[in-house]
C-alpha cells in the first residue's frame, strides 16, 4: 500500500499544489489546516509521515511537534519559510525528523520522505528481526527499544529526539572520529544540505545532560578539524 502522508498547513494554494504532485507520484495525501484537524486524522487513520508546516493558526508547528513527541514516533518533516540555522536546530531539537525550507524542491521532499520511511519503519520482517541494543558505557545505559537514556543513579534523561540519534550514532561507533557530515548523514538518513552548526549545538546540549567520566574527561570529545569521538568504551546487551 502506498505510503499515506499527512500534510499540516493552512496555505491553501500551496497545500493543495504540493498535495496533488505527491498524489500523482504515488503517494496517498490527506490534508489538515490546523492542528485540531491533524488529530482528527491521526485518530482516524494510520498515517506514515507528517508533512507540518510551522506557522499555522492556534498552536505553532513546532509546539505541535514538540507535543507529537511525548506520544508518537511518526516520522515528521518540518516545511517552513524561516531558513536560518539556527531555526532548523530549533525544529531538530523539538523532535522532527528533518527540516526543509520553502518553497520546496518536489525531488528533494520526495528525497526526504523515502529516507525518513527508510529509517524510521523499513520493512516489517526487518523491523521484527532487527536487534534492538542496550548500550551501556560507565554506568549509563541507553536503550534503544525504548529510546530511553539512565544515568549510573537510575534517573531518566530528558532527550530531544535528535540529542537521543546523535548519542545513539556515537556511542554504536565509540572510540572512532566522526566528522559532521557524517553524523548528519547517519542521524538523518539523507544526503542533505549541511549546517554544522546543528551538530555542534546538540553536542552541547548532550555534554549538558552527560556528566564527565570519574576522571573529568569529556564522554564526547571533540577533534579539532575531523568532528567528534565517542571517547568511552561500549558494551551491548
Amino acid at each position: 500500500m502506498s505510503p499515506h502522508l499527512l500534510f499540516v498547513d493552512d496555505d491553501w494554494e500551496f497545500r493543495t499544489a504540493v498535495s496533488a504532485k505527491l498524489s500523482r507520484r504515488g503517494y496517498r495525501v490527506t490534508e489538515a489546516r490546523n492542528e485540531t484537524e491533524m488529530h482528527h486524522v491521526l485518530r482516524s487513520a494510520e498515517v506514515n509521515v507528517i508533512l507540518l508546516d510551522v506557522v499555522l493558526p492556534g498552536k505553532d508547528g513546532l509546539t505541535i511537534c514538540r507535543e507529537l513527541r511525548s506520544s508518537s514516533t511518526i516520522p515528521l518533516i518540518i516545511l517552513t519559510a524561516r531558513s536560518e540555522p539556527t531555526d532548523r536546530v530549533v525544529g531538530l531539537e523539538m523532535g522532527a525528523d528533518d527540516y526543509l525550507s520553502k518553497p520546496v524542491d518536489l525531488h528533494e521532499l520526495e528525497a526526504r520522505i523515502r529516507a525518513v520511511l527508510r529509517r524510521c519503519h523499513g520493512s516489517p520482517s526487518a523491523r521484527r528481526d532487527e536487534p534492538q541494543p542496550n548500550l551501556r558505557f560507565n554506568g549509563w545505559h541507553l536503550d534503544k527499544h525504548k529510546r530511553q537514556l539512565r544515568s549510573p543513579e537510575g534517573s531518566l534523561i530528558d532527550l530531544s529526539r535528535s540529542e537521543f540519534n546523535l548519542l545513539a550514532a556515537l556511542a554504536e561507533r565509540s572510540q572512532r572520529v566522526l566528522s559532521r557530515d557524517q553524523l548528519l548523514e547517519i542521524t538523518r538518513g539523507i544526503e542533505a544540505e549541511c549546517f554544522d552548526r546543528s551538530i555542534d549545538m546538540l553536542i552541547s546540549r548532550i555534554r549538558r545532560k552527560i556528566k564527565p567520566d570519574s576522571d573529568g574527561a569529556e564522554i564526547i570529545t571533540t577533534v579539532r578539524g575531523d568532528g567528534y569521538m565517542f571517547a568511552l568504551p561500549v558494551s551491548r546487551g
